[in-house]
This record gives C-alpha cells, sequence and structure tokens, in this order.
C-alpha cells in the first residue's frame, strides 16, 4: 500500500524543487514540470522495478526514457530524491559544467539518464529499440516512456508507432502527458491533433486514459493497470490528463509559463503554496 502522506509530501518538494531550480538561472521549463510531478513521483516510488545503482545497460530492471526532455527539472528532482545523485547537486542546474544541463544529455555521466532528449519527438522510437532489446536478452521488464501532447505533432512519432504495434512490442508503456499546452500557445490552436485514444487505437495499440492526472492515486491506480495490460501482444499508451502549472495558482492553464521563470516575487508567492516537507537542498 503507497505511503500517500510521504508521497504527497515528496510532490510538494519537488514543485520546490523544480522552482528554485529555473528562478536561480532565470531559465528553464516549469509549466510542464509541474504538471507531471505527480506522475514522476508515482513512477519513481511505486512502478518502476529498480535495481541497486545504475548502468547503461538496464538489464534486469524496467527502464525510464523522457522524450520531452526540456521538463528536466522535474526529472532531475525525482532522480535525486531517489538516490541516484545528491540533491544537492540541484543547486548546479543549467550551469556551464553541470551534469545536469537544460536538457538532460549522456555525456556527462548523469545517473539515471539513458539518452540525450533535447530534440522533440525521438523518445518512442527509442523506447522501442530498448524494448526489443529486451526481448532479445529474455529480459521480462519493462520500457516506460513519457512525451508531450504537442510532440505529438512531430511526425517521426507516427512511424514509431505504427512500428511498434506491427511488430508487437507489447513490453512498451507510452504516457502521453496531455496538458492541452506547447510553447506557443495550446495545442489545439497550433496543430490540432483530433482523438489520440481513437488514433492509438488505430494504429493497434491498447489504450489508457487517465483523467484526473494530478491526482495521485489515480495516476498510480492508472499506471498499474497499464502494466497489467503490457505483455499481451500490444504496445500500451497512457493518455494523462494534467495541468500545467499544477500546485502554482498562477502558472496553472496556460502556456505562458511553458518555458519562463519566475521572479523573486513570483517564487516567493509560488513557494508560500507549497510549504517546505523534506527539505530544501
Amino acid at each position: 500500500m503507497p505511503d500517500y502522506n510521504y508521497l504527497n509530501d515528496l510532490i510538494i518538494q519537488v514543485r520546490r524543487d523544480i522552482l528554485r531550480q529555473v528562478h536561480k538561472v532565470n531559465s528553464g521549463h516549469p509549466g510542464g514540470s509541474l504538471g507531471c510531478t505527480e506522475f514522476f513521483v508515482a513512477l519513481y516510488n511505486e512502478l518502476l522495478d529498480r535495481k541497486e545503482g545504475f548502468d547503461m545497460d538496464g538489464i534486469g530492471e524496467d527502464i525510464f526514457f523522457l522524450s520531452n526532455g526540456h521538463i528536466s527539472p522535474v526529472f532531475y528532482s525525482v532522480l535525486a530524491r531517489s538516490g541516484y545523485f545528491p540533491v544537492e547537486e540541484l543547486n548546479t542546474f543549467r550551469l556551464i559544467d553541470s551534469r545536469l544541463q537544460g536538457h538532460p544529455t549522456t555525456h556527462e555521466g548523469l545517473p539515471g539518464v539513458r539518452v540525450a532528449s533535447g530534440s522533440l519527438g525521438q523518445g518512442i522510437s527509442v523506447s522501442i529499440g530498448a524494448a526489443e532489446a529486451k526481448k532479445l536478452n529474455k529480459d521480462n521488464h519493462l520500457i516506460y516512456t513519457l512525451c508531450g501532447d504537442g510532440e505529438l505533432q512531430e511526425g517521426q512519432n507516427w512511424e514509431a508507432i505504427m512500428y511498434a504495434a506491427a511488430n508487437n512490442v507489447d513490453n512498451l508503456i507510452v504516457t502521453i502527458d496531455l496538458n492541452g499546452q506547447q510553447i506557443d500557445g495550446s495545442t489545439n490552436n497550433v496543430l490540432p491533433m483530433g482523438n489520440l485514444k481513437a488514433k492509438f487505437e488505430a494504429f493497434g495499440w491498447e489504450v489508457l486514459e487517465i483523467h484526473e492526472g494530478n491526482d495521485l492515486k489515480a495516476v498510480i491506480e492508472g499506471m498499474i493497470s497499464a502494466k497489467e495490460k503490457s505483455g499481451k501482444g500490444k504496445p500500451v499508451c497512457v493518455l494523462l490528463q494534467t495541468v500545467m502549472g499544477n500546485g502554482v495558482d498562477f502558472m496553472m492553464h496556460t502556456h505562458a509559463w511553458h518555458g519562463k521563470a519566475p521572479n523573486d516575487e513570483q517564487l516567493e508567492t509560488a513557494l508560500a503554496q507549497n510549504p517546505e516537507t523534506l527539505g530544501d537542498y
């Protein structure tokens, strides 16, 4: 049974980490990071079958790939608070020679990061390769991936989506962050994608929807259901409906905070809405 008291405290602390990272360097992407906080906390604390330590092969454990790499602040925070590297290293976010670049990279050797994801649209393709490698290695663990909804406007995704179903890549769970916002506006105004559930199903995927993507219990239960549907001949897609900027009232429901850092006054307001729980870095 999940310890919801601890996990909810962790969610608040991760929000603080996100805000403080982007504020310190006046750069980064808080909106999508805040919207995906519950997902990342659930993933690394309740869902992934992880082994001790970190290696790039990931044999004998579940593997996660972040496709929409600009939401690195939430990724770094949860990795640090899951023991991959010291929490204090969050102080180096986006600094020269830091392992914590604005988009995750691999040449700095940051534990927990297996692929560079600065360019959008590539995560599903990478994940399919990793999933097929697990099958070749007779490793029954799963590959998890997170993509942004606006990211699906990249054509490479649909080639990968078609390939995964045609080749029965059924050890793959792709979650789409449906917040309806991207850098230039709402996804419906920039390039409407229509009924994603119907599209994925037409391509031969098993599809689940989590309508309350910022409700921790709903996320955990929904992702457990996704895991139960894996291994049955079809790749699995989870449509996760979130709110961009969740947890900070003036950042919510708008693309304005996709890639904008709060100033000093805004930071204090945001932190006051998320009082310290587990200790800042």
